[in-house]
C-alpha cells in the first residue's frame, strides 16, 4: 500500500511541476500550433521538455499506482499534488506563502498519512458486470440534474441582463469537471481489474482511452467555467469531487470496501477529510487571508504579507484550465518577470 501511495505521490509531483515548467518556458514561446517551425522552437526549448517529460512520466506512474491499489485510496492522495506544488514553487521559485497555505499542506500531509496507515487492510477490488450500468446511469442523472440547474441560472441571468456568473454556476460547472476526473481514474483502474478477473489485455489500453476521453470532457467543462467565473470556486468544486466521485465510484463500481478494523477504517475517513480540507486551504488561502481579523494581520510576516498583496493583484487575470495544477499567482509572476529579464 505504502509503494502505491509513494508512486502516487511522485506521479502527481510530476503532473504539477511538470505543468509548472511547462508554462515557464511558453511564457518566451509563441502559441503552440501544428506549424514545423512552432514545434521546432518548443522541442528545442529545455525547460518545456523538461516539464512536458515530467507530466508524462507523471501520468504513466500514476496508472502504475492505480494497477497497485484501490482508486479510493489513489484518488484522494492526488489531491496532494497542490501540496507538492506549493512546496516546489516555495523552494524553487523563492514564493513566501502564507499559514493558510502551510495548514493546508499540514493537513495534507497527515490525511495522506492515515490513508496509508489505514488502507493497508483493504482487499482487492473485483468489478461486478451488472454495476456498471447502473453507475454509468446515475452519472448521466447527476449531469442531466447539473446541467438542467445551470440552464434555469443562465436563463434568470439573461431575464436580469446580469453580465457575471452567478456563483452557482461556477459551483456547477466545478462539479461536472470533478466528477470527470474522478470517472477517469474509477476506468482506467477497470481495465487492470478486468485482466485480474482473466479478461482481455485489451482491456488496459480500451479503457485507459476512455478514461483519457472522460479526462479531455472534464478540461472542457473546467475551461467553459473559467472562461468567465472565478478559479478558485471552480477549482475547488473540481478537486473536492473529484475525490469524492473516486471513492463513492470505487466502492460502487470496484466493489472497494472500508478496513473492517475501527482503527484503520477511522483513520481512512479522517485521512479523505484532511486531504479535503487542505485543498480548500490550498486553493482558496488568498480569499481567506482577507477576511483574517486584522489583529492576525498584524502578526503575519512581511514577506508573507507582500506575497499576499502580489497573489491579491495578479490573481484577477491569470487562470489555468487543470484542477491539479491551480498554479498560485505569485509563481506566475515570478515566471513573467524572470522572462521579462531573459528578452531585456
Amino acid at each position: 500500500m505504502w509503494e502505491s501511495i509513494f508512486l502516487t505521490l511522485v506521479a502527481t509531483a510530476g503532473n504539477n511541476i511538470g505543468k509548472v515548467l511547462q508554462k515557464k518556458g511558453t511564457v518566451i514561446l509563441p502559441p503552440l500550433s501544428f506549424k514545423l517551425k512552432v514545434i521546432r522552437t518548443y522541442a528545442v526549448n529545455r525547460l518545456w521538455v523538461m516539464g512536458f517529460l515530467m507530466d508524462i512520466g507523471g501520468a504513466l506512474l500514476m496508472l502504475r499506482a492505480l494497477s497497485l491499489a484501490p482508486v479510493s485510496v489513489i484518488q484522494p492522495v492526488s489531491g496532494c499534488g497542490l501540496a507538492i506544488l506549493s512546496i516546489f514553487s516555495h523552494f524553487y521559485l523563492h514564493e513566501v506563502m502564507n499559514i493558510i497555505d502551510w495548514m493546508g499542506i499540514t493537513l495534507a500531509g497527515i490525511g495522506t498519512i492515515g490513508v496509508g496507515a489505514g488502507g493497508e487492510e483493504q482487499e482487492s477490488s473485483e468489478v461486478s458486470i451488472l454495476q456498471l450500468p447502473w453507475l454509468a446511469f446515475i452519472v448521466m442523472i447527476v449531469f442531466v440534474l447539473l446541467n438542467g440547474w445551470l440552464r434555469i441560472y443562465k436563463r434568470q441571468r439573461r431575464e436580469q441582463e446580469l453580465i457575471e456568473y452567478e456563483v452557482v454556476e461556477e459551483i456547477i460547472y466545478g462539479l461536472e469537471s470533478g466528477i470527470l476526473f474522478g470517472m477517469a481514474s474509477v476506468i482506467s483502474k477497470m481495465g487492470f481489474v478486468f485482466v485480474e478477473q482473466g479478461f482481455s489485455k485489451m482491456s488496459i489500453p480500451l479503457c485507459v482511452s476512455i478514461s483519457i476521453c472522460c479526462s479531455g470532457t472534464g478540461f472542457y467543462y473546467q475551461t467553459r467555467g473559467l472562461k468567465h467565473g472565478r478559479a478558485i470556486v471552480i477549482s475547488t468544486c473540481a478537486a473536492v469531487a473529484s475525490i469524492v466521485t473516486g471513492v463513492l465510484a470505487g466502492m460502487l463500481a470496484l466493489g472497494e470496501q472500508l478496513p473492517s478494523a475501527p482503527t484503520a477504517r477511522l483513520a481512512v475517513l479522517l485521512g479523505w477529510l484532511f486531504i479535503m480540507m487542505g485543498v480548500i486551504l490550498l486553493v482558496s488561502s488568498t480569499k481567506l487571508m482577507r477576511h483574517l481579523p486584522w489583529p492576525l494581520r498584524k502578526l503575519i510576516p512581511s514577506g508573507v504579507a507582500r506575497n499576499f498583496s502580489l497573489r491579491r493583484t495578479v490573481s484577477h487575470r491569470v487562470k489555468d484550465p487543470s484542477p491539479s495544477a491551480v498554479i498560485p499567482a505569485a509563481t506566475l509572476h515570478h515566471l513573467i518577470t524572470t522572462a521579462s529579464k531573459e528578452k531585456a
